[in-house]
């Protein structure tokens, strides 16, 4: 007998866009002419507004293999079609083109309260989306108790869930689907409302449930997350797969990709403010490079230009690194720098002396504020990728590497061997 649990073939899932195009500007002859002829003909129904649909497809000639005990890490930018397919997988929406093979009961946890009802309690909420699920009331009795404990929401349990909050939403609902015992478990980046605790309970939780012989598959922007838990991985990119192979393998080509990918992804962008260009510049050689070496000096450069006058401006540059993780942020009144003004094409230089970012691949972003104003007048995620090389500290043994850490803690850090001889009687 196949030990493939979850086979897909070819499936494609299409939807049809709406867009309302506004006629053109109405005059009062009109609005008169078009009352007489509605009073004139009252059966005929007069459009002010026409409809323009397109098509989109989510997912195309979406094809893989998932075998029994895999854990599947899929990866991808958001808008890759990983939410869709998994809806797809867990029959909430049928696919528009292709054919799905499952075997076993299947649990999904794709948002928050999925299949809870808003007006009952935890405890009768427990027992609906466990029938939900396919369990019988004996097996629900069986489970209940370690259910209730690995929520923690025993104080609650008889308070309506509508009362609850997002955390405890999710700790109920990840709870039921983890300990019904399905055949395959899907999970989808719900679990970044819980806290950090949680979010380590329920990693823990679906390793059981891979150790056990059963499947997983985790859709997550946590690379750590993905290499943690999973085997496996597939990466997705406007609705198809673009690699599959190792979770490891994956990530790697994750991240390749993204930094091939030399467009901003931006939001906001009020008073016409973009971003133009990103550049890191050796302040030894002046020459502009991608990769940089530990301990060096370098200039980050950003070049902004703005149609209209922003006024009381500050920047923030966060730093993440490979699997995403937000190492350090450099936010400019922190820095002691008074708001400024960005008006037509200005650039802004951060001096970044003796780099003490450990080797490896980084990211940054680039956030345009107003100070005293909670709105983000720009946001650019990913705004440049780059790449940190090692070298040979002064005075030091080794060169710091990657398996290190992700930054040296402390510039001159003094280190002494004290040599204290112990009497002992």
């Amino acid at each position: 007998m196949s030990d493939t649990v979850i086979c897909v073939e070819n499936i494609s899932k299409k939807y049809i866009l709406g867009h309302q195009k506004q006629e053109r500007y109405t005059s009062l002859r009109d609005v008169v002419a078009n009352s007489a002829k509605s009073l004139l003909n009252p059966f005929k129904k007069r459009q002010i507004q026409t409809q323009e649909s397109q098509d989109f497809w989510a997912l195309k000639d979406v094809s893989f293999e998932i075998k029994q005990g895999d854990s599947v890490g899929i990866i991808g930018r958001n808008g890759a079609g990983k939410s869709t397919l998994l809806k797809v997988l867990s029959r909430i929406t049928e696919p528009t083109k292709g054919r799905i093979e499952i075997r076993g009961r299947v649990a999904s946890l794709l948002e928050v309260g999925t299949g809870f009802h808003p007006e009952l309690t935890g405890r009768e909420n427990i027992y609906l989306n466990s029938a939900i699920l396919g369990m019988g009331k004996s097996e629900i009795k069986q489970k209940f108790d370690e259910i209730v404990a690995f929520a923690e929401v025993e104080k609650f349990l008889d308070t309506p869930v509508k009362r609850y909050s997002s955390g405890m939403y999710v700790r109920l609902a990840f709870a039921v689907a983890a300990h019904l015992e399905p055949e395959v478990l899907i999970v989808d980046e719900v679990l970044a409302v819980g806290d950090a605790q949680f979010q380590n309970k329920c990693l823990g939780k679906m390793q059981d449930v891979t150790h056990s012989g059963r499947t997983v598959i985790f859709v997550s922007h946590n690379m750590a997350a993905v290499r943690q838990l999973c085997n496996s991985g597939i990466l997705m990119q406007k609705g198809c797969v673009n690699f599959l192979g190792s979770a490891e393998k994956t990530i790697d080509h994750y991240l390749k990709v993204n930094q091939s990918n030399t467009t901003f992804s931006a939001k906001g962008g009020s008073n016409g403010i973009e971003l133009v260009n990103v550049t890191f510049q050796d302040k030894q050689t002046k020459d502009f490079c991608q990769a940089a070496i530990f301990n060096r000096d370098y200039n980050l450069n950003l070049l902004f230009n703005t149609a209209e006058p922003l006024t009381n401006v500050a920047l923030v540059v966060k730093v993440f690194n490979e699997i995403g993780t937000l190492v350090s942020s450099i936010c400019t009144p922190e820095e002691g720098i008074a708001a400024f003004v960005l008006d037509g094409c200005v650039e802004v230089s951060f001096n970044l002396p003796r780099l003490q970012l450990m080797p490896g691949q980084y990211s940054i972003s680039v956030h345009v504020v107003r100070i005293n104003d909670t709105k983000a007048h720009l946001e650019v995620e990913d705004a440049w990728f780059f790449e940190v090389h090692p070298a040979i500290v002064m005075d030091a043994m080794w060169a710091y590497r990657a398996d290190h850490g992700i930054v040296r803690i402390s510039d001159g850090c003094q280190v002494k061997v004290i040599n204290e001889s112990v009497s002992t009687n």
